[in-house]
């Protein structure tokens, strides 16, 4: 009666009197990778952001959402997703939440609503049939991997700010040798349109590649 216990500071997203109310941190959570850790009074500065997920990994803790409005990914974290009744969120969810902007960005701190029903789940991943050969277009080109996903059996390559995102695909990486791409590694492709914009054609790993006359 009157009092503020964590429901109520959860269902406002704000901390209870002086910023350390029940509710805040649930037991066991580890502050260092708590998104509600020293929020303190900017826990009233929240945004509410609509978008899709991009990628979401159970057993790091932690995911992104691309919000509709155009801003840099969300940071999605997993005890944020459990404290509001949430196990997991599947990649292609719909899903609103109220942000908190921290020093790398904008980071969930209460989920409002999740839709799953455009979501992809794991079992539906890797449909039996789904490589599409593409004729490349460029040179060998130096790339970075912006995210791969093994689980997906996918991911995105970059050439450089403005330029497309590459797609690729497992069975590309498969067929060159190569059985994972660690966000941030560089690589070497060659890309064409294909039927998800860019597409890699070859795959090779930056060092010991074919084709490169440095040495």
């Amino acid at each position: 009666m009157g009092s503020s216990d964590g429901f109520e500071s959860k269902k406002v997203g704000v901390p209870g009197p002086g910023g350390t109310g029940p509710g805040r941190l649930a037991p066991g959570d580890d502050p260092a990778l708590s998104p509600f850790t020293g929020l303190g009074e900017t826990g009233a500065n929240l945004v509410e952001v609509t978008g899709v997920i991009k990628w979401f990994d159970a057993s790091k803790g932690y995911g992104f959402i691309v919000p509709d409005n155009g801003w840099a990914d969300v940071l999605l974290h997993v005890t944020v997703l459990r404290r509001d009744g949430f196990q997991t969120a599947y990649e292609g969810a719909r899903i609103v939440v109220e942000c908190v902007q921290r020093a790398k960005g904008y980071q969930a701190f209460r989920v409002v609503s999740m839709d799953e029903s455009t979501a992809i789940h794991p079992a539906q991943m890797l449909p039996p049939r789904t490589h599409v050969t593409v004729t490349p277009t460029s040179g060998l080109e130096r790339a970075q991997v912006k995210w791969f996903n093994r689980l997906r059996g996918f991911g995105f390559l970059t050439c450089g700010e403005g330029t497309p995102d590459i797609f690729v695909h497992m069975e590309t990486l498969r067929r060159f040798g190569m059985t994972e791409l660690r966000p941030g590694q560089y690589v070497l492709v060659r890309f064409g349109p294909g039927s998800k914009g860019m597409m890699a054609a070859e795959i090779h790993p930056e060092t010991g590649s074919p084709g490169l006359s440095s040495h």
